[in-house]
């Protein structure tokens, strides 16, 4: 059975720094242990070692490996064979041949302009249980200088038309193939109110979760994620009534389908999973 989020918050965590392990553990729904941007090239075989010297909760845990293209990854693969991690999450993914070259389930990470115009293909291997995208390697690799709009701008705060073009591509593919997706992270830690809407705004799109760089926001996106008690009420209502009806129905003045169904079944399932509950 494919691994699916315990929780909508996840947590990176520098893989060279094995103290922190067990508090991003106890804070987050998931960790990320990252062997990619966050660990310097000459700490990279340290970083190996102390993932395999300092097991958690594989259920619980995302290895983020480096890109297929580059000898670090094959160092990474051999690195979890001694580990019982079996969720990665790839690096700049650019083709289903490379997601299927890891041997295990992954997470693939578009940021790059080639990853972006293959997401469909990418979210389509048998071995993608879930897609996540990257604004600022995006934004890097296409010679940019800003994800976001500037202080003073119009919309300041806000993506690009192109970095958010890329996040509803990411949405779509995984939507299309039956995949989880997660979403960016908020760079600007004390920004809490912009990473409260950019959260809630994922949540009502259908990301499942959206991967955090401090742990002073996981609450954060808990909270966002976490639906309201007005919309655990409609759901419970509508998917109460739900077995009794036939087709289309009426619930309160509003029509009922297949499509309000399905929102009333991911707010019940959001309530399910939130802060590290089953998926439901």
């Amino acid at each position: 059975m494919s691994w699916v989020p315990p929780g909508p918050a996840m947590l990176f965590c520098p893989a060279d720094r094995p103290g922190r392990y067990q508090k991003a553990a106890d804070r987050a729904d998931v960790v990320i242990l990252d062997l990619e941007d966050a660990v310097r090239g000459e700490a990279k075989a340290d970083a190996r070692a102390a993932l395999i010297d300092n097991p958690l909760d594989p259920n619980r845990t995302i290895v983020r490996v480096n890109p297929a293209n580059t000898g670090d990854f094959r160092q990474d693969l051999q690195t979890l064979a001694e580990t019982d991690y079996r969720v990665v999450m790839l690096a700049k993914a650019e083709a289903a041949q490379q997601v299927h070259d890891t041997g295990l389930q992954v997470i693939a990470l578009i940021e790059t302009p080639l990853g972006a115009l293959s997401a469909a293909e990418i979210a389509a291997a048998p071995e993608c249980i879930g897609m996540m995208w990257g604004a600022e390697d995006l934004t890097a690799a296409l010679g940019g200088r800003a994800s976001r709009f500037g202080p003073g701008e119009p919309n300041s705060g806000q993506y690009r038309q192109l970095p958010q073009h890329v996040r509803s591509t990411v949405r779509l593919a995984a939507a299309a193939h039956g995949k989880f997706a997660v979403d960016s992270v908020y760079l600007d830690i004390p920004d809490t109110a912009g990473l409260r809407n950019e959260a809630l705004d994922a949540a009502a799109l259908g990301y499942e979760a959206t991967a955090c760089i401090h742990p002073s926001q996981v609450e954060v996106i808990r909270a966002a994620y976490r639906p309201t008690d007005d919309e655990i009420e409609w759901a419970e209502k509508i998917l109460s009534t739900a077995p009794d009806a036939h087709g289309v129905f009426r619930l309160d003045g509003q029509m009922v389908d297949a499509p309000v169904l399905r929102q009333a079944e991911a707010i019940s399932r959001r309530a399910g999973i939130t802060g590290g509950g089953d998926h439901a």
